[in-house]
């Protein structure tokens, strides 16, 4: 028969040797910390998950997705065991506040970094606009679209539920911002469809000084003064109106700031044919860009081109001009987010209003 009067001594185990095994094998857990737990309680509005703390840690509903939630079961079963972030440290209850969402918003904003590196094109559904601009989301992340960089005549209001090609103008996982453009994303489709040297119809959609902005197709090239006649010309406005049907060439394509430079000089069977005989220049135009596409292709091979035949052949443009595709944005553009729209800019993630209420 076991002896049931034997001491603390006798047996060799105290309380306090209990208590201290208990703490030996009890993990720290502080927020921020990723830790693996397992569903044991479905509630309501929440659950209990065992992560091995001395308490179960809590997930309310509002933590449980990047997305809008109703019902803890669209997210969780019981007996699961997944990831969890732990959120706040112990109450005084001394349980933990944990979050799947913030996982969520991690992977999100290392995606969209992912993406943006890669210059990708994402598409996706308009859910709401402002006087700013357009609201979308991209790997649960909520992005804005500048109205300047919204290339439709559409109204804004009637584009809630399009969907749209966009490029990444702003990744910002610090300021908590995400700002994207359907303008660039046309431009670079179109552009991947346009070659250096070819002829392409247009009109006249804006005349300055250095230029003028020719549309050819939903995105608009500059005609540099330069490159409008061999003659000298004083002002853009002296060879062309505003809405005049014109035909170009393509002399360079860049991409990356997102530039098409064109030319009528180039197409000039004589110089100052454009002053004098436009009607001439565009009936001799392709016969004159396949010229020039022979002197580029002869001067692409390393052979040599005669003086006047490397005259043909001009350089890309550098003087400090606005942007072909975007001659009516403004400055701040440039540096990927207008000033006169930024307080319409809205966070990427809303940190204090939970995803169930946020829309």
């Amino acid at each position: 028969m076991v002896n049931q009067n034997l001491t603390a001594t006798e047996i060799g185990f105290t309380h306090e040797d209990f208590a201290a095994l208990l703490d030996k094998y009890d993990y720290h857990f502080s927020p921020g910390d990723i830790v693996p737990g397992t569903v044991f309680s479905i509630e309501p509005r929440g659950a209990l998950i065992d992560i091995g703390a001395k308490t179960a840690a809590y997930i309310p509903i509002q933590e449980m997705s990047i997305n809008r939630v109703d019902s803890p079961e669209e997210v969780l079963q019981s007996n699961e065991t997944r990831e969890f972030f732990i959120l706040t440290d112990e109450n005084e209850d001394g349980q933990l506040t944990l979050s799947i969402r913030r996982i969520e918003y991690m992977r999100a904003w290392e995606r969209v970094r992912q993406l943006q590196a890669e210059d990708a094109t994402v598409r996706s559904g308009v859910f709401a606009t402002n006087r700013g601009g357009a609201l979308v989301r991209i790997e649960g992340l909520r992005g804005f679209i500048p109205g300047s960089h919204i290339s439709t005549r559409k109204p804004k209001e009637e584009l809630v539920g399009e969907e749209l090609p966009l490029k990444f103008l702003e990744v910002d996982e610090e300021r908590n911002r995400l700002v994207l453009s359907h303008r660039r994303a046309l431009v670079e489709r179109k552009m991947n469809r346009l070659e250096v040297g070819e002829v392409v119809i247009g009109t006249v959609r804006g005349i300055k000084p250095y230029g003028a902005f020719i549309d050819i197709g939903g995105v608009s090239g500059l005609l540099h003064i330069s490159e409008i006649s061999h003659e000298h010309i004083d002002t853009p406005h002296s060879v062309f109106n505003v809405n005049d049907e014109v035909k170009v060439m393509i002399i360079d394509l860049d991409a990356e700031r997102g530039r098409i430079s064109l030319s009528t000089k180039q197409l000039e069977p004589e110089p100052g044919d454009m002053i004098k005989n436009r009607d001439l220049v565009y009936d001799k135009a392709e016969e004159m860009a396949a010229k020039y596409r022979e002197q580029l292709l002869a001067k692409q091979q390393g052979i040599t081109l005669t003086p006047a035949a490397e005259e043909d052949i001009p350089a890309a443009i550098e003087e400090d001009i606005p942007a072909a595709i975007e001659e009516d944005i403004p400055a701040a553009i440039e540096e990927n987010i207008p000033a006169a729209i930024e307080e319409d800019i809205p966070a990427a993630i809303e940190e204090e209003i939970p995803v169930a209420i946020e829309e």
